[in-house]
């Protein structure tokens, strides 16, 4: 690492660490994240008509997963702090050949839950992807993006 750089998550001796937000106000944590996937035409017109393929329930299983992968994020990315969240949603919807899997994710916490919104969608968004693959391989997961966030002393955020 350059000596000009300073980075939160590297300590005096050059270790990254997780940051100590243990003086942090708490605050009421919010954020919501989407995932777009591109199924094609008769793969989504099956996912609309049944929902399902051999695997079973695509949505459901993607749903649980997701909820999944928010409660467990600091287990996937080093350096994110372990957070008791207060709700994890998972809703999904249909526009134009793709599936749009959003994330909704609180916690009354120190530090904020983006990352737990992120990879909630992401991990709905790749397991659509498993369930769905032998039907068709050009599946791709065209964008996982934040959307909104508050909470903290950064504020409110909006993507545009």
């Amino acid at each position: 690492m350059s000596s000009s750089k300073i980075s939160t998550h590297v300590n005096s001796h050059g270790n990254y660490h997780m940051v100590d937000v243990g003086v942090k106000d708490s605050s009421k944590r919010h954020a919501r994240a989407e995932a777009v996937i591109e199924v094609g035409r008769d793969l989504y017109h099956q996912l609309q008509t049944s929902g399902e393929t051999k695997k079973g329930d695509v949505f459901s299983v993607a749903v649980v997963a997701g909820i999944m992968a928010a409660k467990n994020c600091s287990g996937l990315i080093p350096l994110c702090h372990p957070l008791a969240l207060s709700k994890v949603e998972i809703n999904y919807d249909f526009v134009d050949q793709k599936v749009r899997f959003e994330s909704i994710v609180e916690c009354y916490g120190k530090t904020g839950v983006e990352m737990e919104a992120l990879v909630a969608a992401n991990i709905a968004a790749l397991t659509l992807y498993d369930m769905c693959k032998s039907i068709w391989k050009g599946i791709t997961i065209e964008s996982v993006r934040l959307l909104h966030k508050s909470g903290g002393s950064s504020g409110e955020y909006y993507a545009s």
